[in-house]
């Protein structure tokens, strides 16, 4: 999540080009991870990110990310099973979050992404 003011720096990457998001004081910009792509099933993309700085002033980043218990990292994980239909099949297998989380951890931000394993 975002709070923005008036200092730019947050870009995505979009059909290999990196472009600026310009900021809207006081916007809430919210960056839909893997995981929840996953378990929408594609209905919310996760977007490559980053951001660069400028300057204009000074910048505060804080990075956060939300995982789940780690009682849910040995247990299956994949598309909500609500979401699933013969028009609507799943886009990825079920995996353990531990697996997700090793492939995460382990690559470098220029490699395939961890979620593309478990793509269907």
């Amino acid at each position: 999540m975002l709070l923005q003011n008036h200092i730019g720096g947050l870009q995505v990457l979009h059909n290999g080009q990196w472009f600026d998001i310009h900021p809207t004081r006081g916007g809430l910009v919210i960056n839909i991870g893997d995981l929840l792509q996953v378990l929408s099933n594609d209905k919310f993309k996760s977007v490559k990110h980053r951001a660069i700085s400028n300057h204009i002033g000074p910048r505060i980043s804080v990075a956060c990310f939300f995982s789940g218990h780690a009682s849910l990292l040995d247990k299956p994980f994949g598309p909500i099973k609500k979401l699933i239909s013969e028009a609507n099949p799943p886009h990825y297998e079920e995996f353990l979050l531990k697996e997700y989380f090793a492939k995460f951890f382990s690559s470098s931000l220029d490699s395939k992404p961890p979620i593309d394993y478990y793509k269907l």
